[in-house]
């Protein structure tokens, strides 16, 4: 049994979901979090079942600004210690910049940025005071270039990216035996793809997606290597090196088309086809 418990967000689908069951694979404790409290509880009856570790749910909308402080209370309250924090709970929307709702704006700045900041300010204090513990924050390729029709999305994760560099550097160069890692994934088969308008694009319909159980997979050993950034993908590596040589109008170009819709007859692929196959491949 590994005796770090890792605190997931977002942790009943996607990668979260994924992660969550990467750790438990592992022997880590969990605590899940998520809106939906009946939809935790059948992840972490699973969890339990498969991997016997043990697993905590508390139920929390994380773009309610009390939503971190009340985490926070609830845990200490069990005596609770969280040896890990992974911040993943995210969205995205598209749609031309003049079009969408300011609502949908603040929600991404919301869940993206401010949950992360507040549970990090939060949870990361103790680990300091212990002199141990990790965080990993899912990041984006999106994050280091510009995304007209995403563009929200985009600035978001720039700032996950930038700010989780930041802080690694502030905890490494005053020793205190806390590492950040920043997961970047590429597209990924996850309800991000329906719940952002992009299933019918060329992100999802023609670029290189990957399953989530390996973005999950590859998160993980980062983050107990203590590496700072964790790119999973040939492809997602070699869009984020073209940003050296490419100008920034190219690169907003480049993945305006990758948000634009294929017609109908090129849209082969459906969400889930990914995550199915990589869960048979590991059978």
């Amino acid at each position: 049994m590994n005796t770090e418990t890792a605190l997931i967000t977002g942790s009943s689908s996607g990668i979260g979901l994924h992660l969550a069951h990467e750790f438990a694979r592992h022997g880590h404790p969990l605590v899940l979090v998520a809106p939906v409290l009946s939809e935790l509880e059948s992840v972490a009856a699973d969890i339990q079942s498969k991997h016997n570790v043990p697993v905590e749910v508390v139920a929390k909308d994380l773009e309610n600004d009390k939503a971190a402080e009340e985490i926070f209370a609830e845990l200490s309250g069990r005596d609770a210690r969280i040896d890990i924090l992974v911040n993943n709970a995210g969205h995205g929307f598209r749609g031309k910049s003049w079009e969408m709702p300011i609502e949908q704006d603040i929600s991404m700045v919301r869940l993206n940025i401010e949950a992360v900041l507040r549970l990090t300010k939060y949870f990361l204090p103790p680990m300091v005071q212990r002199r141990s513990g990790r965080i990993l924050n899912v990041g984006s390729i999106a994050g280091f270039n510009p995304g007209p029709l995403l563009g929200v999305y985009h600035a978001t994760k720039a700032f996950v990216n930038s700010w989780s560099e930041a802080l690694a550097t502030e905890l490494k160069d005053n020793d205190c035996g806390v590492t950040v890692t920043t997961l970047c994934p590429g597209p990924t088969d996850t309800d991000f793809f329906p719940k952002a308008d992009l299933l019918e694009t060329r992100a999802f319909q023609k670029a290189s997606v990957s399953a989530p159980q390996d973005v999950a997979e590859a998160g993980y050993e980062a983050l107990m290597k203590g590496e700072l950034f964790v790119v999973p993908g040939m492809m997602n590596k070699a869009l984020v090196a073209s940003r050296r040589i490419l100008s920034e109008g190219a690169q907003a170009s480049l993945n305006e088309a990758f948000y634009k819709k294929v017609p109908p007859e090129d849209q082969k692929r459906q969400r889930g086809d990914f995550e199915r196959e990589a869960v048979g491949s590991r059978r």
